[in-house]
């Protein structure tokens, strides 16, 4: 099929890393978004377990990562396949979800490998990639391996080039650019990942899922740079809210030259964005501490700490996997549900059959996750 490549904007060959940065352009959002990710990182200091909080805000960031490059999944859909999933990733699921889950999961193993000490390096971004698309459709898309031939961003309906990124016999050396950028620049922290960010998108080094890796490089380099105290900033929220906007900033870098308009772009994302997961963070909060006290009067039980914990950060779940987590007895643990049943704070969404355990929903929790 022939795409038409007349209008299309094309990389920004001899333009990276900036040579120009115009402060006063963004100033105000510059110490807004600082402040606001300040506030969020402070929340998160403060939660006896901060998983509690990230589980829910790890799995809209990769539901949310995933819609803005088209794959439509629902928060309840993943959430069931992480209670039925043994740890390995079943290629008989929706490929929707496989996707999803792959991105949560390389997020996740991301942040441990570089809290461990590893350096964030092209053989780093190649083996996050290869995580990423090692199962469902990706699979095909040469996971881990950088791209060979042009890719470009097309309109398929109108049959039109959008974008041309950075040629194969070139994106090596476009790297390591990069790369020498990310260890020896020395401009602020934030506007710093807004171009790392960009930049990343406009080489778009793999034949697939350019658009996922380079947006979990933002909260690794967030934390990287001790603007964050742990690797859990998620974004996506607000580029899947202004898809349009996002691309066109980005776009317009290589368009014009002109880096100034999407670092501002940038530093309002993660302000709005800081702001939104401070949101959600205190209403995660706020309802923990509620079912603490309700659940004491409930379930007068020794285990009620370990019944909460499971629950917040297993807000869909089988009966066995409670159990096998919680590690409280058969017996009591079946009470426990029916008294959560009967109050209403869980909801049977599967009944038991056969070797399969009965399949619960904590809806006060997921009414505030879904997206």
């Amino acid at each position: 099929m022939q795409y038409n490549t007349e209008d299309a904007v094309k990389y920004h060959y001899g333009a990276f890393p900036p040579k120009e940065i115009d402060y006063s352009f963004f100033i105000g959002e510059l110490l807004s978004a600082t402040d606001a990710l300040a506030r969020y990182d402070q929340m998160l200091k403060n939660m006896h377990n901060n998983e509690i909080l990230l589980a829910p805000l790890r799995n809209r960031e990769a539901l949310l990562s995933s819609r803005i490059e088209g794959t439509i999944s629902t928060m309840d859909e993943i959430m069931q396949y992480e209670a039925d999933d043994d740890g390995t990733t079943s290629v008989q699921a929706k490929s929707d979800v496989i996707e999803i889950v792959l991105y949560q999961r390389a997020l996740k193993n991301a942040q441990q490998v570089l809290d461990s000490g590893y350096q964030l390096t092209v053989n780093f971004i190649k083996q996050l990639h290869q995580q990423l698309l090692y199962a469902g459709r990706g699979a095909s898309k040469s996971p881990g391996e950088f791209k060979t031939i042009q890719n470009y961003l097309a309109d398929k309906t109108r049959r039109k080039v959008e974008y041309v990124p950075i040629s194969p016999e070139h994106l090596q050396e476009g790297l390591d650019k990069l790369m020498r950028f990310i260890s020896d620049s020395s401009l602020p922290s934030l506007v710093k990942t807004a171009i790392i960010h960009l930049e990343f998108e406009a080489l778009h080094p793999f034949q697939d899922g350019n658009g996922r890796i380079g947006r979990m490089l933002i909260t690794l380099h967030l934390w990287m740079e001790k603007i964050l105290s742990q690797p859990y900033f998620y974004i996506s929220d607000y580029f899947d809210q202004n898809k349009e906007l996002y691309i066109k900033a980005m776009r317009n870098v290589s368009k014009t030259g002109d880096w100034n308009e999407w670092i501002r772009f940038f530093l309002e994302a993660v302000n709005a964005q800081a702001i939104s997961n401070l949101e959600i963070s205190e209403e995660i909060h706020n309802l923990y501490e509620e079912m603490k006290s309700e659940f004491v009067t409930l379930l007068a039980s020794k285990w009620n700490t370990e019944i909460l914990d499971f629950i917040f950060t297993n807000p869909v779940f089988r009966n066995n996997k409670f159990i096998r987590n919680t590690g409280i007895p058969t017996a009591t643990a079946g009470n426990i549900i029916k008294r959560l049943l009967d109050a209403g704070y869980l909801v049977q969404k599967e009944e038991p059959s056969g070797r399969r355990a009965a399949l619960y929903s904590f809806e006060p929790l997921m009414r505030l996750v879904r997206v």
